[in-house]
C-alpha cells in the first residue's frame, strides 16, 4: 500500500482510502494534524491552489489521483463519452499550479492508460496512480543512497522542505539527509525559515522531528553567517522544474543560497527527479514564475503588518543559474555539469 511507512520514513502527504483521495493539510502544521477528504477534480485542484497539498512531487501525485476521481465523475456522466467529458477537469488541474514541472507530467502519464480502457475507468487508472505513487517512493530512496554517497561528515542546509510531505514519501532533499543521517555522514541538519509560508520552519523541522533526526532552525538572513563560519558542508535542495540547459527553479530563496554558497566554498546539490526535468524549457528565462496573493505577506497569523499603501512583491520561486548547481541528483543518476549533456541523454530525441 502507498501510505505504508517505515522506521526513519513515517510521513505520508496524501493516501487513497474508500474511493477518495485523503490530503494531509500542510497550512496546519505543526500544530494540528488534520486529513481533507477529496472527492472530485475541482476540489483536487482547489487543494493544490491553496496549499493543502505543496511540492512538486506530491503536487503531481494529488493530480494523478485527481484523474482518477474526474474520470469516475465523467463516467457516471456519460459512459460512452467519459474522454471527451473529462477534459474540463483535466485543464483545471494542468493550470491548477504553473511552474512545478511534475503537476503536467503526473497528468500525461495517467493519459496514457486512457486508450486501452474499457467500461468503468476507476479500478485500471487508480492502479496506475498507485504504481506512479510507489515509483516515486521507489525513487526517492534511490536518490536519498546517490546523494548520500557524495557527502563527506559536517553539517548540511536545506531549503523549504522537500521531503516526504513534497513527495510521495521519504523525500527528495530530506531523502538525502535521512541516508546521510542513517549513515553518520551528517552532523548538524539546518533550515531554514523559507518566508513567506514558513515551509522549513513548519514542515522540516516538524519531518524531521518526526524520524527522529535533530534539526536546527535559522532566520533565513542568518545563512551566510553560517556558511561564514563553516557549519555547513552542503546546501541540499529540490526542485520545481529543470530547464534543458541545467537551470533550477525552486522555492524563493534558493538562488540567494546558491551564490552565498559559491562565495564560502559551500557546494550546491540539487535532488529531483526526471519528472521534474522539463527539457523542452530552454533555459530559466523561459520558466513561468507564479506570483501568489500579497496577502501572504502582508499579514502574519491574521495580524496585518505591512501598511496598507506598500505595494507587495511575491514570487514562489526563482531560478538558479545551472553553473551554481555542483551536482543533480536524479533516480536515474548523478549529473555534473555542464548539465545540458546530462540531460539530453535523460530525454533522447527531445
Amino acid at each position: 500500500m502507498t501510505d505504508e511507512t517505515s522506521p526513519g520514513d513515517s510521513v505520508r502527504p496524501l493516501r487513497w482510502r474508500d474511493g477518495a483521495m485523503e490530503l494531509l493539510d500542510q497550512r496546519l502544521l505543526p500544530g494540528e494534524v488534520r486529513w481533507v477528504r477529496i472527492t472530485s477534480a475541482a476540489e483536487a485542484a482547489r487543494a493544490i491552489q491553496d496549499m493543502v497539498v505543496r511540492g512538486a512531487p506530491a503536487i503531481g501525485l494529488a493530480a494523478a489521483y485527481g484523474v482518477v476521481l474526474a474520470a469516475g465523475q465523467a463516467y457516471d456522466a456519460s459512459a460512452s463519452q467519459w474522454r471527451h467529458a473529462i477534459e474540463t477537469d483535466l485543464e483545471t488541474l494542468r493550470n491548477a499550479r504553473p511552474t512545478a514541472a511534475n503537476l503536467r507530467w503526473a497528468i500525461g502519464y495517467m493519459q496514457t492508460g486512457f486508450p486501452a480502457l474499457t467500461g468503468d475507468p476507476r479500478a485500471a487508472l487508480l492502479a496506475q496512480a498507485r504504481d506512479l505513487h510507489q515509483a516515486d517512493i521507489a525513487a526517492n530512496r534511490h536518490m536519498g543512497r546517490l546523494g548520500a554517497a557524495l557527502l563527506d561528515k559536517g553539517g548540511v542546509l536545506t531549503h523549504c522542505n522537500a521531503g516526504s510531505l513534497a513527495t510521495g514519501g521519504y523525500g527528495t532533499a530530506l531523502g538525502v539527509v535521512r541516508a546521510g543521517f542513517a549513515a553518520g555522514l551528517i552532523g548538524n541538519v539546518f533550515v531554514g525559515e523559507t518566508r513567506p509560508w514558513l515551509q522549513g520552519a513548519r514542515l522540516t523541522t516538524w519531518e524531521l522531528l518526526q524520524d527522529g533526526i535533530p534539526v536546527t532552525l535559522l532566520a533565513d538572513s542568518a545563512a551566510a553567517t553560517l556558511m561564514r563560519d563553516g557549519c555547513v558542508r552542503w546546501i541540499i535542495v529540490g526542485a520545481d522544474r529543470i530547464a534543458a540547459n541545467g537551470d533550477v527553479a525552486n522555492k524563493i530563496g534558493t538562488y540567494a543560497l546558491a551564490v552565498l554558497a559559491r562565495h564560502h566554498g559551500v557546494r550546491l546539490m540539487v535532488v529531483a527527479p526526471t519528472s521534474t526535468f522539463d527539457p523542452a524549457t530552454d533555459s530559466g528565462a523561459d520558466i513561468p514564475i507564479e506570483q501568489r496573493d500579497g496577502a501572504e505577506l502582508r499579514q502574519s497569523a491574521r495580524t496585518v503588518v505591512v501598511p496598507a499603501q506598500a505595494g507587495i512583491l511575491n514570487p514562489v520561486f526563482d531560478v538558479t543559474p545551472a553553473e551554481l548547481v555542483d551536482v543533480m541528483v536524479t533516480e536515474k543518476g548523478v549529473l555534473r555539469a555542464p548539465y545540458e549533456g546530462g540531460i539530453q541523454r535523460l530525454f533522447p530525441g527531445v
